[in-house]
């Protein structure tokens, strides 16, 4: 008997772990499953457009356009860059609008050299201010793109480019492989390209419509576990009604290196100002100021007022990065009550409804030549707003943090909210904070300790 009590004892202890094992694995692949798509931008993609607008003896010519079908990721300096495996032998006569960054191996050609030669070229955009000759439609912004609902008419970028030792017509052109988008780092994972209709164009005098002779598209959509390894924002909470100030959760973006010298800067340094420059020379990756929560970009939201009708919110932005400035950046917000929102100061809003029949979430951004740049850390490193809301009777409340977002994107990354349990609460309703499991078990375990002892 006491064989089987040990034997079921055993396989009942091996049932457990295995479950509590299957449920950690997968809870942590949900989680990055559901992370990796983004709810708010159900359809948001960067799509890549290769039209073949005619041919030549030994090739074609393209225009390749990419398009920001994303409603408020951008891409920002210092820009995309493109990059593909050619089928065949292709090269790269000449490009307009674009260049490629290395022109490889061109030894074996004699008299016209091509402008690039490599099995896998990666081309870049050009720099503003290039000769005309050299332009075309949508190119040389130094390869940023703006967002689809913050500024459409620069949600694109293009580049031509004249392709030798191709195929001459649509049965013997070979369609690039290996596509590859960086913006300006890692995050993008492209789709082979698919041969679909050919793209129609409209003279400028809309009495004409002619059509490129091949047309291949390319789909790319982000991942921010794929662009970076922490996150790059945190949220902060305070209200009115409570003195607390809920600080962004320590290290949500990686902690103090305390062993290296150099991993952050203390805003109190008294060489600050030499140290900044040399340290933002030769590198991209942020240096930020020395927190607890070690993040480049904290957002604060501060439930200012309350009044019989409405109710008042500042937003405050403070950038925390010594070596970057944020250009046209934007500011994704969900809460319930965005549906009535009343006004908005000094910020540029839109409502974003993947979902058409719920209005919960927002679009925000600066004012253009006013405050659309946020400045590196300093005390011009912020940017702030208010938010005037009325109130809906059937929902509105102070209670249980409803008045706190869901979910904040900056620049269409998700940002580290702290814990539910630790929001500002109603001074009358401290006392009723829920308990939490652990404990209460310990409160049992020690009042029958105690009596036990006392027995």
């Amino acid at each position: 008997m006491g064989l089987l009590s040990s034997s079921i004892s055993g396989s009942f202890f091996k049932f457990v772990s295995c479950f509590i094992f299957s449920l950690l694995f997968l809870s942590c692949t949900c989680f990055t499953a559901t992370e990796a798509y983004d709810p708010l931008d159900p359809s948001g993609n960067i799509t890549i457009k290769w039209d073949i607008m005619s041919w030549t003896p030994d090739g074609y010519v393209a225009v390749v356009t990419i398009y920001n079908f994303q409603q408020y990721r951008h891409i920002q300096a210092p820009g995309w860059s493109l990059g593909w495996t050619w089928a065949k032998k292709e090269v790269i006569w000449s490009m307009m609008g674009g260049q490629t960054t290395e022109q490889g191996d061109c030894s074996r050609f004699k008299g016209n050299i091509p402008h690039c030669c490599k099995k896998n070229p990666t081309v870049v955009d050009l720099l503003p201010g290039t000769p005309y000759n050299q332009q075309i439609a949508n190119c040389c912004k130094g390869g940023v793109i703006n967002s689809l609902a913050q500024d459409p008419a620069t949600a694109a970028a293009s580049f031509q480019l004249s392709v030798g030792q191709a195929g001459t017509t649509n049965k013997t052109v070979r369609v690039p492989k290996n596509f590859t988008l960086k913006a300006p780092g890692p995050g993008y994972t492209c789709g082979p390209a698919k041969i679909v209709k050919p793209s129609k164009f409209i003279s400028a005098d809309k009495r004409r419509v002619t059509q490129a002779l091949m047309t291949w598209n390319v789909t790319c959509t982000y991942s921010q576990f794929l662009a970076q390894k922490t996150p790059t924002c945190c949220v902060s909470l305070s209200s009115f009604y409570n003195n607390t100030i809920v600080p962004c959760p320590r290290c949500a973006c990686g902690c103090q290196n305390t062993s290296q010298s150099g991993s952050c800067i203390d805003p109190n340094a008294p060489h600050l100002a030499s140290v900044v420059p040399s340290a933002g020379k030769n590198s991209y990756t942020p240096l930020v100021q020395c927190t607890n929560h070690m993040c480049p970009i904290r957002v604060h939201w501060h439930v200012k007022l309350n009044y019989k009708e409405y109710w008042r919110v500042k937003v405050t932005i403070t950038n925390f990065n010594y070596i970057m400035n944020y250009t046209q950046w934007n500011l994704v917000v969900q809460h319930p009550n965005f549906d009535n929102l009343t006004q908005i100061f000094s910020f540029n809003y839109k409502p974003l409804t993947p979902y058409a029949a719920i209005n919960d979430t927002a679009m925000l951004w600066g004012v253009k030549f006013y405050n659309d740049l946020l400045m590196q850390a300093g005390p011009y490193g912020n940017v702030q707003s208010e938010l005037l809301f009325r109130k809906d009777k059937s929902t509105f409340t102070f209670e249980k943090g409803w008045a706190f977002p869901r979910r904040i994107y900056f620049n269409g990354d998700n940002c580290v909210m702290p814990p539910p349990d630790a929001y500002p609460w109603l001074p009358n309703a401290s006392s009723r904070r829920l308990i939490s499991t652990l404990s209460l078990v310990m409160a049992i375990l020690s009042t029958v300790a105690f009596l036990h002892g006392y027995t």
